[in-house]
Protein backbone atom coordinates (compact mmCIF):
# COMPACT_ATOMS: atom_id res chain seq x y z
CA UNK A 1 0.00 0.00 0.00
CA UNK A 2 2.77 2.46 0.85
CA UNK A 3 4.33 2.56 -2.67
CA UNK A 4 0.85 2.93 -4.17
CA UNK A 5 0.06 5.92 -1.98
CA UNK A 6 3.45 7.50 -2.65
CA UNK A 7 2.70 7.37 -6.36
CA UNK A 8 -0.84 8.66 -5.81
CA UNK A 9 0.31 11.72 -3.84
CA UNK A 10 2.91 12.51 -6.52
CA UNK A 11 0.21 12.29 -9.18
CA UNK A 12 -2.26 14.46 -7.26
CA UNK A 13 0.09 17.24 -6.26
CA UNK A 14 3.55 18.41 -5.29
CA UNK A 15 5.21 16.65 -2.37
CA UNK A 16 7.79 18.42 -0.22
CA UNK A 17 9.55 16.72 2.68
CA UNK A 18 12.33 18.07 4.86
CA UNK A 19 14.02 16.92 8.06
CA UNK A 20 14.37 13.22 7.23
CA UNK A 21 17.82 13.37 8.82
CA UNK A 22 16.05 13.90 12.16
CA UNK A 23 14.40 10.46 12.11
CA UNK A 24 16.16 8.11 14.57
CA UNK A 25 17.71 5.09 12.91
CA UNK A 26 18.59 2.98 15.93
CA UNK A 27 15.88 3.70 18.49
CA UNK A 28 12.15 3.23 18.83
CA UNK A 29 10.10 6.43 18.88
CA UNK A 30 6.66 8.06 18.80
CA UNK A 31 5.67 10.29 15.85
CA UNK A 32 3.22 13.12 16.60
CA UNK A 33 1.41 15.17 13.95
CA UNK A 34 -1.13 17.93 13.45
CA UNK A 35 -4.45 16.59 12.16
CA UNK A 36 -6.60 18.68 9.82
CA UNK A 37 -8.15 16.09 7.51
CA UNK A 38 -8.12 12.46 6.41
CA UNK A 39 -5.00 13.07 4.30
CA UNK A 40 -2.27 13.33 6.98
CA UNK A 41 -2.17 9.65 8.10
CA UNK A 42 -1.86 8.11 4.60
CA UNK A 43 0.59 10.85 3.60
CA UNK A 44 2.99 10.32 6.48
CA UNK A 45 2.60 6.53 6.43
CA UNK A 46 3.38 6.45 2.71
CA UNK A 47 6.54 8.55 2.85
CA UNK A 48 7.98 7.63 6.25
CA UNK A 49 11.06 5.43 5.79
CA UNK A 50 9.81 2.84 8.30
CA UNK A 51 6.37 1.33 8.76
CA UNK A 52 4.36 3.09 11.46
CA UNK A 53 1.77 1.63 13.79
CA UNK A 54 -1.05 4.18 13.57
CA UNK A 55 -3.70 5.13 16.12
CA UNK A 56 -7.04 6.08 14.54
CA UNK A 57 -10.59 6.81 15.68
CA UNK A 58 -12.70 3.67 15.82
CA UNK A 59 -15.28 5.26 13.48
CA UNK A 60 -12.80 5.02 10.59
CA UNK A 61 -13.23 1.25 10.53
CA UNK A 62 -16.94 1.64 9.68
CA UNK A 63 -16.83 4.45 7.11
CA UNK A 64 -17.05 3.58 3.40
CA UNK A 65 -13.71 3.97 1.66
CA UNK A 66 -11.79 4.75 4.83
CA UNK A 67 -12.82 1.40 6.32
CA UNK A 68 -11.25 -0.56 3.46
CA UNK A 69 -7.95 1.25 3.82
CA UNK A 70 -7.99 0.94 7.60
CA UNK A 71 -8.60 -2.81 7.42
CA UNK A 72 -5.91 -3.32 4.78
CA UNK A 73 -3.29 -1.37 6.71
CA UNK A 74 -4.36 -2.23 10.24
CA UNK A 75 -3.71 0.07 13.18
CA UNK A 76 -4.96 0.65 16.69
CA UNK A 77 -8.56 1.77 17.19
CA UNK A 78 -9.23 4.61 19.63
CA UNK A 79 -12.53 5.57 21.27
CA UNK A 80 -12.41 9.35 21.38
CA UNK A 81 -13.53 11.29 24.43
CA UNK A 82 -13.27 8.43 26.91
CA UNK A 83 -10.66 6.52 28.86
CA UNK A 84 -9.71 3.54 26.71
CA UNK A 85 -7.74 0.89 28.59
CA UNK A 86 -7.57 -1.39 25.54
CA UNK A 87 -6.06 1.44 23.48
CA UNK A 88 -3.39 2.08 26.11
CA UNK A 89 -2.54 -1.62 26.43
CA UNK A 90 -2.34 -2.18 22.66
CA UNK A 91 -0.29 0.97 22.16
CA UNK A 92 2.19 0.04 24.88
CA UNK A 93 2.41 -3.52 23.56
CA UNK A 94 3.18 -2.27 20.03
CA UNK A 95 5.92 0.04 21.30
CA UNK A 96 7.41 -2.64 23.53
CA UNK A 97 7.48 -4.96 20.50
CA UNK A 98 9.65 -2.42 18.67
CA UNK A 99 7.07 -0.75 16.43
CA UNK A 100 7.12 3.00 15.82
CA UNK A 101 3.87 4.74 16.75
CA UNK A 102 1.98 7.47 14.86
CA UNK A 103 -0.52 9.52 16.87
CA UNK A 104 -2.30 12.88 16.58
CA UNK A 105 -2.38 14.49 20.07
CA UNK A 106 -5.38 16.66 19.14
CA UNK A 107 -7.53 13.53 19.20
CA UNK A 108 -9.37 14.22 15.94
CA UNK A 109 -9.50 16.29 12.77
CA UNK A 110 -9.74 20.06 13.06
CA UNK A 111 -10.98 20.49 9.44
CA UNK A 112 -9.09 23.79 9.20
CA UNK A 113 -5.53 24.97 9.80
CA UNK A 114 -4.93 25.87 13.42
CA UNK A 115 -3.79 23.58 16.22
CA UNK A 116 -6.24 22.71 18.97
CA UNK A 117 -5.25 21.99 22.56
CA UNK A 118 -3.56 18.61 22.76
CA UNK A 119 -5.07 15.81 24.83
CA UNK A 120 -2.96 14.16 27.56
CA UNK A 121 -3.13 10.61 26.19
CA UNK A 122 0.11 10.89 24.24
CA UNK A 123 1.90 12.31 27.30
CA UNK A 124 0.74 9.29 29.32
CA UNK A 125 2.09 6.89 26.67
CA UNK A 126 5.41 8.71 26.47
CA UNK A 127 5.74 8.70 30.26
CA UNK A 128 5.11 4.95 30.39
CA UNK A 129 7.64 4.14 27.67
CA UNK A 130 10.22 6.96 28.08
CA UNK A 131 10.67 6.94 24.30
CA UNK A 132 11.75 9.94 22.21
CA UNK A 133 9.07 11.95 20.43
CA UNK A 134 9.48 13.01 16.79
CA UNK A 135 7.33 16.06 15.95
CA UNK A 136 5.97 16.45 12.42
CA UNK A 137 4.15 19.43 10.95
CA UNK A 138 2.05 18.83 7.83
CA UNK A 139 1.01 21.73 5.61
CA UNK A 140 -1.44 21.70 2.71
CA UNK A 141 -3.52 18.73 3.85
CA UNK A 142 -6.78 20.65 4.07
CA UNK A 143 -10.15 19.06 3.29
CA UNK A 144 -10.09 20.51 -0.24
CA UNK A 145 -6.75 18.90 -1.16
CA UNK A 146 -8.31 16.17 -3.31
CA UNK A 147 -10.85 18.48 -4.97
CA UNK A 148 -8.06 20.89 -5.93
CA UNK A 149 -5.98 18.00 -7.23
CA UNK A 150 -8.64 16.48 -9.50
CA UNK A 151 -9.30 19.94 -10.95
CA UNK A 152 -5.67 20.03 -12.05
CA UNK A 153 -4.49 22.48 -9.40
CA UNK A 154 -1.63 20.20 -8.25
CA UNK A 155 -1.71 21.47 -4.65
CA UNK A 156 1.44 21.23 -2.56
CA UNK A 157 1.50 19.02 0.53
CA UNK A 158 4.46 19.34 2.87
CA UNK A 159 5.97 17.29 5.70
CA UNK A 160 8.34 19.02 8.09
CA UNK A 161 10.13 16.62 10.45
CA UNK A 162 11.60 18.03 13.65
CA UNK A 163 14.33 16.74 15.91
CA UNK A 164 13.40 14.04 18.44
CA UNK A 165 13.09 15.11 22.06
CA UNK A 166 12.33 13.64 25.48
CA UNK A 167 9.61 14.72 27.88
CA UNK A 168 10.23 15.15 31.61
CA UNK A 169 8.95 12.38 33.89
CA UNK A 170 5.45 12.84 35.31
CA UNK A 171 5.20 12.77 39.10
CA UNK A 172 2.57 13.37 41.76
CA UNK A 173 -1.02 12.22 41.97
CA UNK A 174 -4.48 13.45 41.16
CA UNK A 175 -4.71 17.05 39.96
CA UNK A 176 -0.95 17.54 40.14
CA UNK A 177 -0.32 14.55 37.89
CA UNK A 178 -3.03 15.60 35.42
CA UNK A 179 -1.52 19.09 35.25
CA UNK A 180 1.92 17.66 34.50
CA UNK A 181 0.52 15.43 31.75
CA UNK A 182 -1.14 18.47 30.17
CA UNK A 183 2.10 20.44 30.44
CA UNK A 184 3.92 17.64 28.64
CA UNK A 185 1.38 17.38 25.82
CA UNK A 186 1.48 21.17 25.47
CA UNK A 187 5.24 20.86 25.02
CA UNK A 188 4.62 18.26 22.30
CA UNK A 189 2.17 20.59 20.55
CA UNK A 190 4.59 23.52 20.79
CA UNK A 191 7.23 21.42 19.01
CA UNK A 192 4.73 20.68 16.23
CA UNK A 193 3.78 24.38 16.06
CA UNK A 194 7.42 25.32 15.49
CA UNK A 195 7.32 23.31 12.26
CA UNK A 196 4.17 25.03 10.95
CA UNK A 197 3.49 28.45 9.43
CA UNK A 198 1.86 31.02 11.77
CA UNK A 199 -1.68 30.48 10.45
CA UNK A 200 -1.45 26.74 11.28
CA UNK A 201 -0.42 27.19 14.93
CA UNK A 202 -3.86 27.87 16.40
CA UNK A 203 -3.92 27.97 20.21
CA UNK A 204 -0.13 27.51 20.24
CA UNK A 205 0.53 30.58 18.10
CA UNK A 206 1.87 32.70 20.94
CA UNK A 207 3.53 29.96 23.01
Amino acid sequence: MRPVFRSLFHILGRVKIDGKENIPTSANYIVVINHISIFEPPFIIAFWPAALEAVGAVEIWSKPGQALLARLYGGIQAHRGEYDRDLIERTLAALQAGHHLLIAPEGGRSHMPGLRRGLPGVAYIVDKTRLPVVPVGIVGSTDDFFDNAIRGGRPTIEMHIGKPFLLPPVTGRGAERRAMLQQNVDQVMEKIAELLPPDYRGVYASE
